[in-house]
């Protein structure tokens, strides 16, 4: 049982150790940190911390670092975390104030967030399955182009490009853009994809350029809703893992493989177990499952008009646990803040 001075040497061994990317002895901590006690007095604390396997020596003779052990349970016992600066509160909302549609929100979100931190940052797109189609727009751009726009209740919106092989006139692109509203306006990204296939399906083959173009732009509505209620990732700072190089003991390959594949960091965002503050952290070998041993992660819960997710920073285990937490905290919520103000300006 690690008494509560040990704890603070712990502690101590952390914050000195990201700091200085040097092992730590217990004359350092003892010049550094007003314990009251002398050297000897730490080394014990310290022998102590190296029986749990909180602490390790990675050389003979040198000072210790935090095992992966030891940086969750530092993590575990903050007491508190370091506030954001003015200058960092303002960074955040000069960066996503002004932002467009929710993919802008986002993009900015992890931009802004690894400056913050100098990590990979992660958001999540929230699930719009439940959401609701409340807008289904087509614009003729001349050679059959057609472009297609599709809007929810949540913000999101999409925009694609499609070939109709026809032009039509305004009457003709009105009755199109009816029969769509029908399928799909005012129905959620779920049922009006299901509305709509199972009309597709019904559809008799008609060779005429109205109910090829109906189909086809159907489709092509169906298949961004299907994007729609698909999980993914935005993320930012990808190049800073190449910095931090020196931290990891292995090579970076899977964390940019994770970054790439995104899959691995989806299924990892999603089964951390936040705490009463949504706050969430998953360190080293705690990640073995994902093939991130040598990686860290923390993120926070957003809201996003009753769909949560969650936005984060990858980094090595060697990382600044509180000021990443209290950053993807205070982005966390002045996300959640901007959603909500969309929400009602609606």
């Amino acid at each position: 049982m690690v008494s509560e001075r040990g704890l603070q040497v712990l502690q101590a061994i952390v914050q000195d150790y990201v700091d200085t990317r040097e092992p730590v002895g217990s004359k350092a901590i003892v010049e550094r940190h007003a314990f009251g006690v002398s050297a000897a007095t730490i080394r014990n604390d310290m022998a102590q911390l190296e029986d749990e396997d909180l602490i390790a020596a990675p050389h003979t003779s040198s000072g210790r670092v935090p095992t992966d052990k030891g940086y969750r349970v530092f993590v575990d016992h903050l007491a508190e975390l370091r506030p954001l600066s003015g200058s960092q509160r303002n960074a955040i909302a000069a960066l996503l104030d002004g932002s467009g549609d929710l993919d802008d929100l986002l993009m900015r979100t992890v931009r802004g967030l690894t400056r913050l931190t100098g990590q990979v940052a992660i958001v999540q797109y929230p699930s719009f399955a439940r959401a609701t189609v409340t807008h289904v727009e087509l614009v003729q751009l001349g050679g059959g182009r057609m472009l297609v726009v599709v809007v929810t209740d949540t913000g999101r919106v999409s925009q694609r490009l499609t070939i109709v092989r026809h032009e039509f006139d305004d009457a003709d692109l009105a009755r199109i853009r009816a029969e769509l509203g029908s399928l799909f306006v005012g129905r959620t990204v779920r049922k009006g994809m299901q509305r709509a296939e199972s009309h597709l399906a019904s559809l008799a083959p008609d060779p005429g350029p109205l109910p090829e173009a109906l189909t086809t732009l159907a489709q092509v509505v169906v298949e961004e809703l299907d994007e729609f209620r698909q999980d993914k990732l935005v993320l930012a700072g990808s190049a800073n893992l190449a910095r931090s190089e020196s931290d990891f003991r292995g090579s970076i390959y899977p964390l940019l493989e994770a970054i790439e594949e995104q899959v691995t960091l989806l299924k990892l965002m999603s089964e951390m177990v936040p705490d009463d503050q949504g706050l969430a952290a998953s360190i080293g070998r705690e990640n073995e499952q994902f093939g991130l041993t040598e990686a860290s992660v923390v993120a926070s819960d957003y809201d996003a008009t009753g769909a949560r997710a969650r936005v984060g920073v990858l980094g090595p285990t060697r990382m600044d646990y509180p000021t990443n937490l209290a950053a993807v905290r205070a982005v966390a919520r002045y996300l959640t803040r901007l959603l909500e103000e969309d929400e009602a300006g609606r």
